[in-house]
């Protein structure tokens, strides 16, 4: 897990291999990632959209955006967490993802939450 404290929130990732999604001989690696959102401020913030960078090994960028995270937009209050899990599939065994999320407080104000980047890799590829 990796841990990011930005705003108030901080943001953990873990990801996992799916072999049995994958293609290796034809190129389709296939990875799940979980990310847990927790409101360490003192004001709700609701997350409204998601903004991903996703990079291969071969420098290819895909960039998503879109409307909440797994058809939902958390309400996170103070001292809450939201936990969701999906996934994205490369062309390569190792690539990275990072990007933010735009949340939208209570008081009004919207701000963005980055999301480190991490790492996805195909296990015993990376050292």
């Amino acid at each position: 897990m990796e841990k990011n404290d930005l705003q108030g929130f901080i943001i953990q990732t873990q990801v996992n291999y799916l072999p049995d999604q994958s293609d290796e001989a034809s190129n389709r690696f296939v990875f799940s990632y979980t990310i847990n959102i927790t409101n360490l401020g003192s004001v709700a913030a609701k997350l409204i959209s998601r903004h991903w960078i996703i990079t291969d090994a071969n420098n290819h960028v895909q960039e998503v955006r879109g409307q909440g995270v797994v058809g939902e937009q958390p309400l996170l209050k103070p001292n809450q967490n939201f936990e969701y899990t999906s996934g994205t599939v490369l062309s390569t065994q190792v690539g990275t993802m990072r990007g933010s999320y735009r949340m939208h407080a209570d008081d009004g104000t919207q701000f963005d939450v980055e999301i480190p980047q991490f790492v996805l890799s195909v296990p015993r590829v990376l050292h």
